[in-house]
């Protein structure tokens, strides 16, 4: 299933694309504490999925990261970071891809696109990161 469709279901079930009410819907932890450079991170702890992000951001990043973070979460739930980063740098570029390819269509709905606004228009009023938005995808013929 790709990243879109599996978004669109995401927000269909739950009612909403705020990552924070999603992940509480899924029990997802989301804890805010101090990381220093690190925006955020998940893990899972004695089967219990976390989210952590850094107390020291704005909101706009919070939510950001909340929607990254979301996406490791649903997709990459069992792999091991870690052990990825000391073997093979490409998987974990794959992995970041797929988490930033999952928060952007999460945060920046079709509607706006669909209404004309530019893709970087639409990731800056949705609050994503300018060096992310071309991972958008385009609108599904469909809703037009």
């Amino acid at each position: 299933m790709g990243i879109k469709l599996l978004v669109s279901q995401l927000t269909r079930k739950h009612g909403t694309n705020n990552p924070f009410t999603i992940a509480a819907k899924k029990n997802i932890l989301v804890l805010f504490e101090p990381l220093g450079g690190m925006m955020g991170y998940f893990n899972t702890y004695k089967r219990i999925p976390m989210i952590h992000i850094n107390s020291d951001l704005d909101y706009t990043e919070q939510l950001y990261t909340c929607a990254h973070e979301l996406g490791h979460a649903i997709l990459h739930r069992n792999i091991n970071t870690p052990f990825l980063r000391r073997h093979t740098l490409l998987s974990i570029e794959k992995i970041e891809r797929e988490a930033n390819q999952l928060a952007v269509e999460l945060l920046i709905p079709d509607k706006l696109l669909i209404e004309g606004a530019s893709i970087y228009d639409a990731a800056s009023m949705c609050g994503v990161p300018a060096e992310v938005a071309y991972l958008k995808q385009p609108p599904s013929k469909r809703l037009k």
